[in-house]
């Protein structure tokens, strides 16, 4: 579905070039999710608009359902949907009206467009909010005001440039719900950026790893957190004695990450550290070191980013190093979107 060889991105801000990506490969098959994760000026907005044709690429090729982005980015259109950052309808028109707009400038029949309009106000939960004006819905409304608008044309590709940022709790929770839903249901394949990592671990097949304009790390959630950090173990001896048997008992248990004593405690970081308490208790315990108590904290997302990066990812965005011309925010550098109002739209239609 995706397919991209050495693609990269500059800007010129003043009298500097701003490498914002660096030559990403990247294939993405039918019916996967991806979520696309970084620090912020890492190159993910830049690499979707790349895909998606609302950037040239400065080199390097690319092929998005089947069409070359270059050669033929009305191919590409025609056939994905892309939600970006920004609300997508017209704040004084009515849903309803915005998403039959949309089909038309698609090509549909008018009967078409209505039929399709309505089916997705019925299945995203916005049929009660058909006749209200877009500037009076809620934030969770206009996202998924955005999603039907995406989808209208039965793309089978769908890009999501973090959906759910500036969403309350449970809107957030909502929102995912109805893209696993449009994945598990429709088969789409979907590629989503986004700042909240319980969001990308919740919902992704695979997560794609990008700092500096280039991918870093690209496997599924559970490999990479067990992979490149492991879970944290901390087992609390009586004395320091007893402290320096247990180090050496979990040393014993193999692929150990890291292992440190601090006073009578000692932490360790190794896959599947459950399932391998049991065992070293009971060697513990064969061998005649008495232990306090024993925790065990799975890996998250966050520890695989600072064991990649050396920082953190946080949720609702990460601090970019203003240092670094390559990790400015994107939105600095790039040049605006292009417009997306239907009028423009059927212009360009016709």
């Amino acid at each position: 579905m995706i397919h991209t060889r050495g693609l990269t991105r500059h800007f010129r801000v003043k009298d500097e070039t701003v490498e914002a990506v660096r030559g990403i490969d990247l294939d993405v098959e039918p019916g996967e999710l991806v979520a696309f994760l970084g620090p912020n000026g890492a190159g993910k907005s830049t690499t979707l608009r790349m895909l998606t044709t609302l950037l040239r690429p400065s080199s390097g090729t690319a092929e998005v359902a089947g069409c070359d982005v270059v050669a033929d980015p009305a191919g590409v259109r025609r056939r994905i949907g892309y939600i970006g950052q920004g609300n997508g309808a017209g704040h004084s028109q009515r849903a309803r009206d915005e998403l039959v707009n949309q089909g038309r400038c698609y090509g549909m029949a008018k009967r078409d467009a209505v039929a399709r309009a309505d089916e997705l106000l019925g299945s995203l939960d916005l049929r009660d909010l058909a006749s209200r004006v877009v500037e009076t819905l809620s934030g969770g409304q206009r996202r998924r005001l955005d999603i039907a608008m995406g989808m209208v044309h039965r793309p089978t590709l769908l890009f999501l440039d973090e959906p759910s940022t500036g969403l309350d709790p449970q809107n957030r929770a909502n929102l995912k719900d109805h893209v696993q839903g449009l994945h598990d249901e429709h088969g789409t394949t979907i590629v989503l950026t986004t700042h909240y990592l319980d969001e990308a671990d919740a919902l992704a097949d695979r997560l794609v790893v990008v700092d500096h304009g280039r991918v870093i790390a690209d496997d599924a959630p559970a490999r990479l957190k067990s992979g490149l950090v492991g879970d944290r173990m901390a087992i609390e001896a009586f004395d320091r004695g007893d402290a320096a048997r247990v180090a050496e008992a979990i040393g014993r248990l193999g692929d150990v990450r890291s292992i440190a004593v601090e006073g009578t405690t000692v932490t360790a970081s190794l896959p599947a550290a459950a399932s391998l308490v049991p065992e070293l208790l009971r060697g513990l315990d064969a061998a005649g070191v008495p232990v306090a108590s024993a925790e065990v904290a799975r890996a998250t997302l966050d520890d695989v980013f600072l064991a990649l990066t050396g920082r953190s990812l946080r949720e609702g965005g990460a601090d970019a190093n203003p240092g670094d011309p390559a990790s400015r925010s994107i939105e600095s550098v790039e040049p605006p979107a292009p417009s997306t109002d239907t009028r423009v739209l059927e212009e360009q239609a016709s």
